[in-house]
């Protein structure tokens, strides 16, 4: 049995709506550290092998905590668990920071960026770009139901970011105004596929249809190692509206033939070879 501090971890995780995949594995190795300063012995090296289960059951679409949950040895040393955990927020922050640097290498002068959904990545990207004084603007969905858009919507106003916000089916009318489209992704499956965001997948086949490059910016813990993309289960969430229950599958699958690249820590990599 987990202890209470970790449980709580755990259901602020499900609860959660707006922050994604990096926040997720942010919390999870929290909920780690929180176990090995509880256990110690056997009964660490039990909650260790039950949190292989419990993690990535959060959000089975997340690769990154599948990989959170791999990246954790089964032991029963709490500093060997502290130890793994905090490398892991360790490496997950620079990451982050390496990847705002390198996306921002692909922002030009006067760019116009149509992004979808919130992602910690892209919004890396973003800040980078304005701290390296270029002058851009972003077109923005306002990602229903959950509205995801609006609190990127936030960010971009406190930073002073020109940016307009629109309905998720307004995607096919407002790409051809993008010079660029960037996104991030829950999940990269072998074969090159990105999890993200329903909606993702309409927004790339409109910028294919009017020769708009599409990025996806994810860390490489957001790779899956094992699974392609038909064997990724997608999760759908309850959503009722006026009586009504409305479909609700959180993501959608975008094949890599309409990815451009994937801005990750290690460069740009162009699926499905280089995944």
């Amino acid at each position: 049995m987990l202890p209470r501090e970790v449980l709580s971890v755990l259901e602020e995780m499900r609860s959660e709506r707006i922050r994604g995949a990096s926040w997720l594995a942010m919390k999870g190795a929290e909920a780690y550290i929180a176990l090995a300063e509880t256990f110690e012995g056997e009964e660490l090296e039990e909650a260790v092998k039950e949190m292989k289960t419990e993690v990535p059951s959060v959000n089975r679409t997340m690769a990154s905590l599948y990989n959170l949950a791999r990246f954790i040895p089964v032991t029963g040393d709490p500093a060997v668990v502290r130890a793994k955990a905090e490398e892991f927020i360790k490496l997950a922050e620079e990451a982050k920071r390496e990847i705002g640097n390198i996306g921002s290498e692909l922002i030009d002068e006067n760019e116009v960026v149509i992004t979808h959904s919130f992602s910690s990545a892209v919004l890396e990207v973003f800040k980078s770009a304005r701290r390296n004084g270029k002058r851009f603007r972003v077109i923005l969905t306002e990602s229903a139901p959950d509205y995801e858009g609006i609190a990127l919507a936030n960010e971009l106003h406190s930073l002073g970011i020109p940016h307009e916000v629109i309905t998720d089916a307004q995607l096919g009318l407002f790409a051809k105004n993008a010079t660029l489209a960037l996104v991030g992704a829950d999940n990269i499956a072998r074969d090159g596929a990105i999890f993200n965001k329903a909606g993702t997948y309409p927004l790339a086949l409109a910028c294919h249809d009017v020769g708009v490059p599409f990025y996806a910016a994810a860390e490489s813990f957001k790779l899956h190692p094992e699974l392609t993309s038909d064997e990724v289960e997608i999760v759908e969430r309850p959503y009722t509206r006026q009586g009504y229950k409305i479909r609700n599958f959180i993501f959608d699958v975008t094949p890599w033939r309409y990815v451009r690249g994937i801005i990750t820590e290690f460069g740009v990599l162009v699926p499905p070879k280089e995944i």
